[in-house]
């Protein structure tokens, strides 16, 4: 890749201040595909410096330009979608036909959905003598995570630029192909310089030291709870703005009204998309007790319909997990579920049958696991799921509470007694009867899964700060 070893500071590719590099490995084989670029502290200061002088004619930009110039993006990440594609399968194992038709689809969504609420927004309104302003926040330090590369990058970038803000972007190290092109595509569509910003780097160099900066207003994290946690006591010093997207262990309610064999069918194979490597994904199944046995059976004969191999294979729905760090602390969680004593109804431990290379988990579907065994409470972000059963709806509320989490959370059953269960989970996005992502909605979470809110209106709102002008009407 014409890039790998360079940063895009100020408009242009830049050679990197130090000699510091890091292999790219692809999941699927354990192998090297590329060589990347890490940066330290005078990277980080370049970029910021780049920003912060980029922001004073940035944002004064009209809405009209920034609509136009988002329009641009989203139509050049059409025309590089396979391109997006391939280096997402490559860097972190995602099949190929979840990689075109989801991974690298949900940028461009999160552009073309920008550029719609952009066009409509309202920056000023009066409030008797008063005149409302929204403005920019101002420089956005952006850190993003590997599971969704693409998807964490535009849900922060559109709407960033939308406000009129610039950045500097710190992707994940392991998988930074597609920040890559991404920021080809940017440079392609005229983005003034200085306004986007790149910088590889490793968390204790570069992503502390972005979140700590004087120079940055504002940082937007995904990632780890446990990194998030970092960020923000790096960030505290300069009380800047901090809005992270954290982990999760969401809750699956499949109410007794719920056609079981067609919903849980539906969700074990849905959890393990992008191999389970989705902060929101419904890990944590709940069932009545009664029917644990019942749920148990149809999870399995779900998980088998499962093809898992070589992502870049027509037919595979389950490829490789991340990383060897990942496929370690997976298999030790499966462990662990085996030795306090749920049920192992299928998978475990160890490749699946034919794999003997790659980062490949065997998707596994635990039962009459209690919550608080290990594998209900941490987030294990793998092919996955625990049942866990309830005595009655109370229960189950309950039951899909008691978390320190609170991303996502789904429910099936009859609609209107579904919709009110939801109301009273405490997590940030619930999806009743099998409902998928919305653009336009907010995504965020309660608790130790963040704060802030991504995705339509309620995420351009994040990088906008609120001024009243007191007597301007009269």
């Amino acid at each position: 890749m014409e890039n790998s070893r360079k940063f895009y500071i100020n408009g242009e590719w830049v050679e990197p201040s130090g000699s510091a590099t890091l292999e790219v490995i692809n999941p699927a084989t354990g192998e090297a595909i590329e060589t990347i670029a890490m940066g330290d502290h005078a990277d980080v200061d370049a970029a910021v410096a780049a920003a912060q002088a980029a922001f004073e004619t940035f944002s004064q930009t009209s809405v009209e330009e920034r609509v136009a110039l988002l329009n641009k993006i989203t139509e050049l990440l059409g025309a590089r979608s396979e391109d997006l594609a391939n280096a997402i399968t490559s860097e972190m194992g995602a099949p190929g036909g979840l990689a075109k038709a989801a991974q690298a689809p949900t940028g461009l969504a999160h552009f073309a959905t920008t550029a719609g609420i952009l066009a409509n927004y309202t920056f000023e309104e009066e409030l008797g003598r008063s005149l409302i302003v929204k403005e920019p926040v101002g420089v956005v330090g952006m850190i993003t995570p590997w599971n969704w590369p693409l998807n964490q990058i535009a849900c922060k970038v559109a709407p960033a630029l939308a406000a009129g803000c610039t950045m500097v972007l710190k992707p994940s190290e392991v998988a930074p192909l597609s920040a890559i092109i991404f920021a080809e595509i940017l440079d392609e569509a005229g983005v003034p310089a200085g306004v986007f910003n790149l910088v590889h780097g490793d968390g204790p160099t570069v992503g502390s030291y972005l979140s700590g900066h004087p120079g940055v207003d504002m940082m937007s994290f995904t990632g780890s709870t446990r990194a998030g946690v970092e960020v923000a006591k790096n960030a505290a010093p300069t009380v800047k703005r901090v809005a992270q997207e954290l982990g999760g262990k969401s809750a699956n309610i499949i109410l007794d009204d719920a056609d079981f064999e067609a919903v849980i069918a539906r969700d074990a194979f849905g959890m393990c998309m992008n191999t389970g490597q989705s902060c929101n994904a419904g890990t944590r199944m709940l069932v009545p007790n009664d029917r644990m046995d019942e749920a148990a059976a149809i999870a399995a004969a779900g998980m088998a319909n499962l093809s898992v191999g070589d992502p870049t294979s027509d037919g595979t729905t389950v490829g490789p997990v991340v990383s060897e760090a990942q496929w370690n602390k997976i298999q030790g969680l499966i462990q662990a579920g085996i030795d306090e004593g749920a049920t192992l109804v299928c998978g475990g431990t160890g490749r699946p049958d034919g794999l003997d290379k790659g980062y490949y988990v065997k998707p596994t579907v635990f039962a009459n696991v209690t919550n608080d065994m290990t594998i209900a409470r941490e987030e294990i972000f793998g092919p996955v799921l625990v049942i866990i059963g309830y005595q009655d709806e109370e229960d189950a509320i309950r039951i899909a509470n008691d978390t320190v989490y609170g991303l996502a959370g789904y429910i099936s059953g009859s609609q209107e007694r579904a919709v009110a269960v939801a109301k009273r989970i405490r997590t940030g996005n619930m999806h009743v009867n099998g409902a998928g992502p919305d653009f336009n909605a907010p995504f965020g979470g309660y608790k130790q899964s963040g704060n802030g809110r991504e995705w339509g209106e309620h995420g351009l709102e994040e990088f906008l700060e609120t001024k009243a002008i007191l007597g301007a009407n009269v």
